[in-house]
């Protein structure tokens, strides 16, 4: 497993919600929701894990309701306890399964329905449940979202380096930033 994903099932839920990103390269805000609901093979790929079905590219409520579900997760980053995503559990309610596979965990989370919706919310509410949503954070300058990995908790920027894969290295600007701001004064 990378050390920079998320523990588990939130890998899908950050790869989900970093479909809409700032690219560095042109800093102007794009949404690949999309195209990747056209395209199950590339969702597929993007968001492995995450069904695609019974989504229909041809309905913009499918698209809509995923959107509304990313902007949800997305303003509900960092939080103990996300409430604004009890609503959506409501209405796409899950059940608890006892897997017969001893290597699994204990108690599961199920979506009621099939497909998308369900099971990002299941993997959320896995990871509230677990103590690790909270370290699922949006960097303040880029947007990427990303896992706090440290120690303490107080990550704050996507990276710390230029090229990385996981954000442009906003750590690293915003000190610059800082520095320069410093020195003029």
């Amino acid at each position: 497993m990378d050390e920079k994903a998320a523990p588990g099932g939130l890998e899908q839920v950050r790869a989900f919600v970093n479909t809409w990103l700032v690219p560095n390269d042109t800093r102007v805000p794009e949404d690949r929701l999309p195209e990747l609901v056209a395209d199950p093979a590339r969702w597929r790929a993007e968001l492995p894990g995450v069904p695609p079905d019974p989504l229909d590219p041809g309905d913009p409520g499918d698209l809509g309701e995923l959107v509304r579900l990313r902007e949800a997760l997305r303003r509900s980053l960092g939080l103990e306890r996300p409430v604004e995503l009890d609503g959506w559990l409501r209405r796409h309610p899950l059940r608890a399964e006892i897997p017969a596979d001893p290597d699994a965990p204990p108690l599961a989370l199920r979506p009621e329905t099939a497909g998308p919706i369900g099971h990002i919310l299941a993997l959320a509410a896995e990871a509230i449940r677990a103590g690790q949503w909270a370290r699922l954070k949006a960097c303040p300058d880029c947007k990427w979202v990303f896992y706090d990995h440290s120690r303490n908790g107080g990550r704050r920027w996507c990276a710390m380096t230029a090229g990385s894969p996981y954000g442009r290295g906003c750590g690293s600007i915003a000190k610059v930033r800082s520095y320069r701001e410093r020195k003029r004064v």
